[in-house]
């Protein structure tokens, strides 16, 4: 008889036994939701080997100066704490790549307290209206997530972070394109995945794309709500059967939003991005906007995808931070690859005729069967080009297809075939020119 899995120690669990001194030369540390006050010293005791720290939803306002001395850490998990200013002690936190600090209360980021080590700075959904020129300073800086703030222009500086390559600026409140897109980030080198909409500078266009939208409301009471499909950054898939009125009942996947504001942003931009793209057979289908939830969740009715797709990918990892995890071993068909491919750059091309830009066109966010035939799903990040900014709109266009330059580079890693890899990479530098 086989021996049964150990459960999952809790974070509770943990807590104990580090109390206890039971988690010498311990490197990874949950702490989440222990109800925490303050950082337990215990903790400050694996200098020598601790890396990654999860205080998440917990009740601390502050951090310890002692927590500079964690030498080894490289990553902190602090989100859903009532932080009001973003710790000063993080500046000097020598090793520390990634600092999460979503939903919290934050109002202020002291100057001293980005560390230069930065490759991830999450500060989502708080209430930051300013960011201190040290941002500069933090070269290694990829990813920086900022959507859902009260941010009114972005520091000059920003423009040395010469590797970022995913930027959140959405649901701030920048007054104009300039304040929320400078010149020097739109600069950026290697900027690919960019979300901007939910300000005000962008407000008519989506109210002016919600209005057009000609597809009828789906209420709530004519869908069947089936099994769990997915959840992504900004809501949770269902699968769904929706019966019309006097029509028959079609499959259908019902997206219900998590919260008022996402990683990438709000939910009512992305359904004002998704009635402004249209149809078109490389992207999801949108059916209608939900009406009527019992609890007033805002959501999507989609098009059910076939059961041949799957996600060509997964998501970035804490390792890879800005690259997609594909499945070890995945080769696929230079037909299939080839097929991939002209159907995002189709797909792309079709949203840029539309107005918009995606601004997370990634392969975990592509569906595709086992010939190649790819659906391009997730408009949470999409934004609407400028009208009155031609250099901007076309800055935006760009980033976008240097976000397609990397995934041509992928299906040429994984294609099977030389000569269609070789291809490949060499579409992949016409899209970077």
């Amino acid at each position: 008889m086989s021996t049964p899995a150990p459960s999952p120690q809790s974070p509770q669990d943990t807590l104990d036994r580090l109390r206890a001194g039971a988690l010498a030369g311990a490197t990874r540390l949950d702490l989440r939701g222990c109800g925490l006050a303050a950082v337990p010293r215990e903790v400050l005791s694996l200098a020598d080997t601790l890396q990654v720290l999860d205080l998440s939803d917990n009740a601390l306002t502050d951090l310890p100066a002692e927590l500079a001395g964690l030498h080894r850490l490289q990553v902190l998990f602090a989100s859903g704490n009532p932080f009001t200013t973003l710790p000063p002690v993080l500046g000097r936190c020598t090793a520390l790549q990634l600092a999460g600090f979503k939903a919290c209360r934050i109002d202020t980021v002291p100057a001293d307290a980005l560390p230069p080590t930065l490759r991830w700075l999450i500060l989502t959904d708080n209430r930051i209206d300013a960011l201190p020129d040290t941002l500069g300073r933090c070269a290694p800086l990829q990813k920086l997530m900022l959507a859902g703030n009260r941010l009114r222009r972005l520091p000059d500086s920003i423009a040395r972070c010469q590797r970022l390559e995913l930027v959140r600026v959405a649901a701030n409140a920048f007054e104009t394109t300039a304040d929320a897109l400078p010149a020097g980030l739109l600069a950026l080198p290697q900027l690919a995945w960019l979300a901007h909409a939910g300000n005000p500078f962008s407000a008519a266009q989506e109210q002016r794309a919600t209005a057009a939208a000609t597809a009828a409301p789906i209420h709530w009471t004519t869908l069947q709500c089936q099994g769990l499909l997915g959840e992504g950054a900004s809501g949770v898939i269902h699968a769904a059967v929706w019966q019309p009125a006097g029509a028959p009942a079609q499959p259908a996947a019902l997206k219900l939003f998590k919260g008022a504001v996402t990683s990438d942003g709000l939910p009512r931009s992305e359904m004002a991005a998704c009635m402004a793209a249209g149809s078109h057979p490389h992207l999801v289908g949108v059916l209608g906007q939900l009406a009527g939830h019992p609890d007033g969740t805002p959501g999507l009715v989609l098009q059910r995808i076939p059961a041949a797709h799957a996600s060509l990918a997964g998501p970035p990892s804490l390792a890879t931070c800005s690259r997609d995890v594909y499945a070890t071993g995945l080769r696929l068909p230079a037909a299939a690859a080839q097929a991939i491919a002209r159907g995002m750059q189709s797909a792309l091309a079709h949203l840029h005729r539309q107005g918009l830009a995606h601004g997370d066109l990634y392969a975990h966010n592509i569906l595709a069967d086992a010939q190649g035939h790819a659906l391009l799903s997730d408009l949470g990040a999409a934004s609407f080009l400028p009208e009155d900014d031609p250099l901007r709109r076309a800055a935006l266009q760009r980033i976008d297809r240097r976000a397609l330059a990397v995934l041509l580079d992928e299906l040429a890693h994984l294609c099977d075939d030389t000569a269609a890899a070789q291809a490949l990479r060499a579409d992949a530098q016409r899209q970077r020119a």
